[in-house]
């Protein structure tokens, strides 16, 4: 079969599908907006979008226009790898970030699967769920707008949708569901694995400290350190639970660019905003800030972990979560609606209240101080796993709702595959481009 996936980020969420595919022979095109990654096998077609918006646009329509924008260049590029000889028989995509949009005018026959990720809304969800920082009345609108991209993807005659979670599946309308295929989204069970039995609990951190088997350590890991993510309340939990255990030590992986949300408003990282703040309760040495780190290292950071914070505002689940469930981390996660899908209370994890640092320090120290507790966590975090986050199941889901939505039977192809006159292409200028475009030498 042939495939078409966009996303703006390439390989964004699709890797695991994309090399599930090509491992079968099948013919993988990708359009994305320019950047170094490489999947073998796969040919990544550049676009580029205007990205310049009129000062004029009102702002809460600009995250629109820009959508609008990035489908024109993503159409454009369609339309010459069309006229170059391919034509996919299914389009795979993101919707969030609007390149899906126009494919149908150019492939009008072939079925849109598209990734429905998220619904904003303006009650039980992210808006407002922090007091600390309150949402302000005259930008209830600008969520409202920031659907524009989900409504218009909504009504795309014949199109199809799919979401990892039950959770997000529940954030749009009840209209809308029908149409949204709950694809849960696995990990790779063997790569997140537990600790092999009596491994040594000796580790040196990617800072130089070397753990000893007499040090407890509490993991946090986020792609950014921030407020969506709970960072700030579990630095405050920091100083009480330093103070119950001298063996304790903490390490943090995250960076400090800006993620969801703001920075702080003078400009610093939440980092340095919330040290500022609990400094003078926290002994530095004891708590290691590694930035972002190698894969290898996260893994071995949640196999030696005796206590891992989760947090979460009511917002899209971490992958991190679900690793650590794979790996059989004992999770300390917020008691928030995302969480609640993985984490089952005093049973796959602990769940302690968002907003409460002084509840989350009693949790791990609860946990710190009760080994068959940990034990049965991490037993029943894999077992969990093991049922609902195995990638092998996720991707046969997948295979099976892509023969459901093309009628074929996706098979390991049994002959070469089809010759077209399609290589990697850049669209430079969407509004002026020709047909056909000149091919560069690389198709990575």
């Amino acid at each position: 079969m042939r495939f078409l996936f966009v996303h703006q980020n390439f390989p964004g969420q699709y890797v695991h599908i994309v090399q599930h595919l090509t491992r079968g022979l099948h013919d993988v095109v990708f359009l994305s907006e320019p950047n170094s990654n490489y999947v073998a096998d796969v040919r990544k077609i550049a676009y580029v979008s205007q990205r310049a918006s009129d000062e004029r646009i009102h702002e809460h329509a600009r995250e629109f226009e820009i959508a609008v924008r990035r489908a024109e260049a993503a159409a454009t590029a369609a339309r010459q790898i069309k006229a170059l000889g391919f034509t996919p028989d299914i389009i795979i995509g993101h919707h969030g970030w609007g390149e899906m949009l126009n494919m149908q005018d150019v492939f009008p026959d072939t079925p849109l699967l598209g990734y429905f990720e998220f619904f904003y809304n303006l009650v039980g969800q992210d808006v407002g769920f922090d007091p600390e920082f309150p949402f302000a009345d005259h930008r209830l609108p600008m969520v409202r707008a920031k659907n524009a991209v989900n409504l218009t993807a909504l009504s795309l005659p014949g199109a199809h949708g799919q979401t990892p979670t039950e959770w997000q599946l529940n954030t749009y309308p009840a209209w809308a569901r029908d149409r949204i295929a709950l694809l849960r989204e696995g990990v790779d069970l063997t790569v997140c694995s537990p600790a092999p039995p009596r491994a040594s609990r000796h580790l040196t951190l990617p800072d130089g400290f070397r753990l000893e088997p007499k040090h407890k350590l509490v993991t946090y890991i986020a792609r950014n350190l921030e407020p969506y993510r709970g960072f700030h309340v579990f630095m405050r939990s920091l100083p009480a639970l330093q103070r119950a255990r001298p063996d304790l030590h903490v390490s943090i992986v995250g960076s400090d660019l800006p993620g969801y949300g703001a920075l702080p408003a003078d400009g610093s990282s939440w980092r340095e905003t919330i040290l500022r703040e609990v400094k003078g309760g926290l002994d530095l040495e004891r708590v290691h800030f590694l930035g972002q780190v190698p894969y290898e290292t996260h893994i071995d950071l949640l196999r030696r972990s005796d206590a891992h914070v989760y947090f979460t505002y009511p917002f899209v689940a971490s992958w991190s979560l679900r690793e650590a469930m794979a790996v059989g981390a004992p999770i300390i996660g917020s008691d928030t609606l995302p969480v609640r899908e993985f984490i089952t209370h005093e049973k796959t994890g602990l769940l302690t209240p968002f907003l409460e640092p002084d509840r989350l320090a009693d949790s791990v120290l609860r946990l710190l101080e009760d080994a068959k507790l940990g034990r049965a966590l991490r037993t029943n975090a894999r077992t969990f796993a093991e049922a609902h986050l195995d990638r092998e199941a996720y991707l046969a889901g997948y295979a099976a709702l892509i023969e459901r939505l093309t009628g074929q039977t996706l098979k390991p192809r049994q002959s070469p595959k089809p010759k077209h006159g399609l290589k990697t292409v850049q669209i430079l200028n969407p509004a002026k481009a020709a047909l056909p475009v000149g091919a560069r030498a690389n198709s990575g």
